[in-house]
């Protein structure tokens, strides 16, 4: 008797089904009258759209996230962003720790695959780590929000600065403060740190913090160098994301500094606040200080720039990430100076390193490019603002020029499918590409040069 092959789900079917079972869970629940503010259930387009971007922690709105939800609409939300931002594996092997469930060999490889780490040891003291992590650092955000939040709003600030804190950590972008998102506290310099730190925090990724911590434990009083004993991960990860925070908020300044409907008129230092915020939330977090419709060409151009980058590996934001980018650019120099690879800081990147880099780009920007021309064949939306739109949804950004909350049923439904692959596409395929090849043995096909450039 023939046994029949027992079926088993990948780990990359595990995450593509758990973001939709988890999308669709949302849509039903927000699309119950209990969820709306009004009482009024809101359309399933719309509810679906809602629970996508709240799952993929991306923030783009077709409806007023403050004056449309309730309370419960509203906890439904910071609990699917929630979800979003830490990942499908990391709540569910959370839970299983709850339950005092032991892990096996099984739930051990697809912690490992979903955080694409290199080995299979300390990874319960990884995950009680990433939980404990992000609720001590959502919590302090919170606690810092109250101060301003708590006195304007009573009782209710406490709630807001909660769901404002999460969504800052998880890069979702998404408030109940205002239509406006943070526009109103543009020049409020305790609002616009706290919300850059937790997005930072958030963008940079898991294995960069406990890579931090390990460096400032192991590092005696004498040696302080603790850049230097970083992994090449973390060098790489904590460099990038300074220099392009730091390059976006001069350019943002030089070229938004007359313009009178964003920073024109406010003074020195607002400026250089508003613009360094700018700079932070185009790198996936996608709350505005500024509408983003009255932004000159030039910084709606850099803002793309650092939003298809996005954040780090192994962290709560999008983007092709940070590593990719250093890891792309350094391989293209070390071609145009004929060098046998790549290196960095030292270290020689591996050719494994750089095909996966090639793949993560080359995927994310056929989402990009596919979304766009979808999206402009079925709206009357200019160039600009439809590629603002989906390379915001395919780095599950959140910010737009206004089209959001104009998009057909078409639209709609372009955006949805974007914010989902933006979001699983690249995760899925980090893992794909995390395992190895079962097939080296086998005769490859002959070679031969061509022509490039």
């Amino acid at each position: 008797m023939v046994r029949k092959k027992k079926f088993t789900l990948s780990t990359t079917q595990i995450i593509l089904l758990g973001f939709l079972v988890t999308i669709l869970i949302g849509s039903g629940l927000l699309a119950l009258p209990i969820s709306s503010a009004s009482d009024e259930a809101v359309p399933y387009l719309d509810a679906l759209f809602m629970a996508t971007t709240s799952t993929c922690v991306t923030g783009l709105v077709t409806l007023p996230t403050v004056s449309t939800w309730s309370v419960f609409g509203q906890i439904v939300i910071l609990l699917l962003i929630q979800i979003g931002g830490l990942g499908i594996i990391t709540i569910m092997s959370g839970l299983m720790l709850l339950l005092n469930r032991e892990m096996g060999i099984s739930d051990r490889l697809l912690i490992q695959d979903a955080f694409n780490l290199n080995t299979m040891s300390g990874l319960v003291k990884f995950v009680k780590n990433v939980l404990l992590g992000t609720l001590m650092i959502e919590g302090i955000g919170a606690v810092l929000y109250m101060l301003v939040f708590v006195p304007e709003f009573g009782a209710v600030g406490i709630w807001i600065s909660v769901f404002n804190s999460v969504s800052a950590f998880c890069n979702a972008g998404i408030d109940i403060i205002a239509e406006n998102s943070l526009c109103n506290y543009a020049t409020n310099p305790l609002i616009m740190i706290v919300t850059s730190a937790l997005i930072i925090l958030g963008g940079l990724g898991y294995i960069v913090w406990w890579d931090v911590l390990r460096v400032i434990k192991s590092c005696s009083q004498k040696n302080r160098r603790i850049f230097r004993h970083l992994t090449l991960h973390s060098k790489i990860a904590i460099t990038v994301t300074a220099g392009l925070i730091l390059v976006g908020a001069i350019l943002v300044f030089v070229f938004e500094y007359e313009n009178r409907l964003t920073i024109g008129e406010l003074s020195l230092f607002d400026k250089i606040q508003v613009s360094f915020f700018q700079s932070v939330t185009a790198r996936t977090a996608g709350f505005a200080s500024v509408p983003q419709e009255n932004l000159t060409n030039a910084t709606v151009a850099v803002s793309i720039i650092l939003m298809l980058i996005g954040g780090s590996p192994v962290g709560t934001a999008g983007g092709m990430k940070t590593v990719t980018i250093a890891v792309l650019v350094c391989s293209a120099f070390a071609t145009i100076r004929n060098k046998n690879s790549a290196t960095l800081f030292g270290r020689r990147i591996s050719e494994e390193s750089v095909k996966k880099a090639v793949a993560v780009a080359v995927t994310f920007l056929t989402i990009c490019s596919a979304s766009t021309i979808l999206l402009m064949a079925t709206s009357n939306a200019s160039a600009i603002d439809a590629i603002y739109e989906t390379v915001s949804a395919t780095a599950t950004v959140g910010l737009s020029r206004n089209l959001t909350a104009t998009l057909n049923t078409f639209g709609k439904l372009i955006i949805i499918v974007t914010m989902y692959f933006g979001r699983v596409g690249p995760i899925s395929l980090a893992v794909a590409l995390g395992r190895k090849n079962e097939s080296q043995n086998v005769i490859s096909e002959p070679s031969e040069d061509i022509s490039i450039g």
